[in-house]
């Protein structure tokens, strides 16, 4: 009885694991992506010749960068 509970112990806390990394991977990866986009380009970034083209919607998605903090910026254009 005390190995059974070794193993179910043992199993269980590794599903768990499997589940808050799933969990906190898509939490972050969506908070990424969704925090570098949006309709005003903040201050500090400059456009550059950089577009691309969703080749489902056809959306084109301008490139802003910051040359201080080397972040980049996506504007969908219309």
């Amino acid at each position: 009885m005390n190995g059974l509970w070794i193993i179910i112990t043992y199993y269980g806390l590794q599903i768990i694991a499997v589940i808050v990394f799933i969990l906190l991977g898509v939490l972050i990866y969506d908070k990424r992506f969704k925090g570098r986009q949006g309709e005003k380009v903040p201050a500090g970034f400059e456009k550059t010749d950089e577009i691309n083209i969703d080749p489902v919607t056809n959306e084109k998605t301008r490139v802003y960068y910051n040359p201080l903090t080397g972040e980049r910026f996506y504007k969908k254009e219309k």
